[in-house]
């Protein structure tokens, strides 16, 4: 039997509001954090740590970025990439013209200026909602990205159109090997995770919530309206500003405005609406199943035609097939990825008694 709540007794205010009240997902979580950061990396492959497990951290962190904005907000964006944009440009130059600059304190310092654009993108959502601000937002990804190629300040005035990033240094160590990329990856995916949940079930996330299901009566009954929504797309807009950096530095490892292209906006998006509007895990869930199906489609592929079938045909089935896949995904269960978790934990409160 798993998830019983009975005999959990909690005697305190804290107690009750704690981050997670349940013994089972206090031992749950310790034991994920015990695997993330002490067998992953020294099990998985250069492969796994490079091409799968570090771009699923970035861009999980991103799709959280624009869970704030879209799930716990109800703001329409389609700006994520544009954000992501601003933050690895932000970093590199950061890097580039302030000598000595910590590279923790260049990611803070890009996720700060991702936000302040992101805040001049988002006085639009003061007057205009819904598929309009959608637009909105979708005309300052090409903004960002025409101005970070045309000026060319941004690319250090780098006529190649590839630009190697810098190499991440922290307290005088060079993080170069994918297992380290891994660690500092982990380390600020972890904090900023922990950081978006003690906001969402607080008084700022109550906020967000109360603009996304009624922005009239929450301004009636005394909420900023302005300065809410403001924030939402400040903080949505750090996030992925940090991501941004992260997945120039730690991924890439090169900076190049073609690298954050719209349809890496719209991964983001779906790894939002797959994984569970308004909810943290399920940025994970849907940055997973978004990065993962393809490769595993893939695979499965060539492990049954092999070299029969051309491989245009074999590519253009797999995406045939994560069409159908997130299309099917969304009639069934239009609440994502974290739903299906959280009916689970409900079945398992009741096992083995009947549903």
């Amino acid at each position: 039997m798993f998830y019983r709540e009975a005999g959990q007794f909690r005697t305190t205010y804290a107690q009750d509001t704690q981050l997670l009240p349940l013994r089972e997902d206090r031992v749950g979580m310790a034991f994920m954090l015990i695997i993330a950061f002490g067998v992953i990396p020294f099990v998985a492959s250069d492969y796994w740590l490079s091409a799968l497990l570090i771009p699923w951290l970035i861009l999980a962190l991103v799709a959280l970025g624009q869970n704030i904005l879209m799930g716990y907000a109800g703001q329409l964006s389609l700006g994520a990439a544009g954000f992501m944009a601003v933050g690895a440009f932000a970093c590199y130059n950061l890097i580039l013209r302030v000598d000595g600059i910590p590279f923790v304190v260049a990611i803070a310092l890009s996720g700060v200026c991702s936000a302040l654009v992101g805040i001049v993108f988002g006085l639009p959502s003061l007057r205009i909602r819904g598929l309009y601000l959608a637009v909105a937002t979708l005309a300052s990804q090409f903004f960002i990205v025409w101005a970070l190629d045309k000026f060319g300040w941004f690319k250090n005035y780098d006529v190649a159109g590839v630009i190697t990033a810098q190499q991440i240094v922290i307290f005088g160590h060079t993080f170069a090997t994918p297992q380290e990329k891994y660690w500092v990856v982990l380390v600020i995916v972890a904090a900023l995770t922990w950081a978006a949940k003690n906001m969402a079930r607080g008084s700022i996330g109550r906020g967000w919530m109360a603009v996304r299901d009624m922005d009239v009566a929450a301004e009636v009954t005394g909420l900023p309206l302005m300065r809410t929504k403001l924030q939402a797309f400040a903080i949505s807009s750090f996030y992925c500003g940090v991501g941004g950096a992260l997945f120039a530095f730690a991924y890439l490892q090169t900076v190049e405005p073609s690298a954050f292209t719209i349809e890496l906006s719209f991964r983001i998006l779906f790894m939002v609406i797959i994984g569970g509007l308004g909810t943290i895990l399920g940025s994970f869930l849907g940055a997973g199943f978004i990065l993962l199906t393809p490769i595993f489609l893939n695979i499965l592929f060539h492990a049954i035609f092999g070299k029969a079938v051309d491989a245009t045909i074999t590519s253009a089935l797999e995406q045939v097939i994560f069409g159908v896949m997130i299309i099917a995904f969304l009639i069934f269960e239009p609440h994502g990825l974290a739903r299906m978790w959280q009916q689970t934990k409900e079945r398992l409160r009741l096992w083995p008694f009947p549903h």
